[in-house]
């Protein structure tokens, strides 16, 4: 079975940049996404805006990354968000006790 792979298109704006994400965040996908953040981060813009509206999975190692991404923001003096987080991720994330470890906004 074909497995839906996660793409990341980027969006660079003065001041931040947007990863506009869609597919799976899991542990076959973590890395790339860890990787390009990473990347972001050796010049941070001053906000990492992760656009969840395309996502349709995340399981724990996606939501471990994104946890360790956002502290590698804070390290880094930037901040990363999450925007157009879908309800099922909020659900996951209220389950785990990790939302209150990530920055969520209501809007991008």
């Amino acid at each position: 079975m074909e497995r839906p792979e996660l793409s990341i298109a980027l969006e660079r704006a003065p001041d931040e940049v947007v990863f506009h994400l869609a597919g799976e965040i899991d542990v076959l996908t973590v890395t790339k996404l860890s990787a390009m953040v990473n990347e972001t981060l050796l010049e941070p813009p001053s906000r990492i805006v992760l656009d969840m509206s395309g996502v349709t999975f995340c399981d724990s190692q996606g939501l471990g990354t994104l946890v360790v991404l956002s502290r590698k923001a804070q390290h880094a003096r930037t901040v990363l968000a999450l925007a157009n987080v879908g309800d099922f991720l909020l659900r996951v994330l209220d389950i785990t006790g990790l939302r209150s470890a990530l920055m969520i906004s209501s809007s991008t």
